[in-house]
């Protein structure tokens, strides 16, 4: 798939290498939620988006909303817990948050979405991922960001005081956690400004989308 990526200039190597997990920050947002953001987690980070963007199967999907039926903003992949995943990089990264949470999440992250926002007109609505256990119980949503940045914005369910923003691309790392799924919700917006593309992979434990 033909791309445009404007490289960091502060990530200038094709050698991938995840750097240590305890450098996040942790950002308490309010009834039982949380967010860790550890910036440029992974080196050469521009490299795998490149790799994904012309290896991953992308897939474009349809679904229906209210009356008409509409194409999804975003191309999408899956991978299901004994899946392999596109990248050996990508394991490596499941197997460290997997051992970096296992006290607070009490079991491994298995399954690996991928979103590949192509421009700014791609984006994913305001939603909370309570698909299965997520609905009524405290997990977490770990999301590597490859790419250039897009701005995530987080904000309590059903709206209210201003968004949290994160701007996430490069090897960007936010781990979601907590009750932040059922009592938050967060959106990739559009933007009409310059957007170059990015792939955001998200890390969820079994049961849990």
């Amino acid at each position: 798939m033909a791309t445009h990526l404007q490289g960091s200039l502060f990530d200038q190597t094709d050698e991938l290498r995840l750097g240590p997990l305890d450098g996040s920050r942790r950002t308490e947002l309010g009834s039982g939620a949380w967010i860790d953001v550890l910036p440029g987690w992974l080196s050469g980070a521009d490299a795998l988006f490149e790799e994904l963007a012309a290896d991953v199967p992308w897939r474009a999907e349809r679904r229906k909303m209210y009356d008409n039926v509409v194409a999804v903003p975003r191309l999408l992949a899956f991978y299901a817990a004994h899946d392999p995943l596109p990248h050996p990089v990508l394991t490596e990264a499941r197997d460290a948050l997997s051992a970096r949470y296992a006290g607070e999440l009490g079991e491994p992250f298995t399954t690996a979405g991928l979103c590949f926002y192509r421009d700014g007109r791609d984006s994913v609505a305001w939603h909370g991922d309570r698909i299965g256990r997520g609905a009524r119980q405290d997990t977490m949503v770990a999301i590597l960001s490859v790419g250039a940045p897009r701005d995530l914005l987080l904000r309590p369910v059903g709206g209210g005081g201003p968004a949290v923003r994160r701007p996430l691309g490069h090897g960007d790392l936010i781990v979601m956690g907590g009750s932040c799924q059922r009592t938050w919700e967060h959106c990739v917006p559009k933007t009409a400004h310059a957007a170059g593309p990015r792939i955001s992979v998200q890390f969820r434990p079994q049961g849990v989308r």
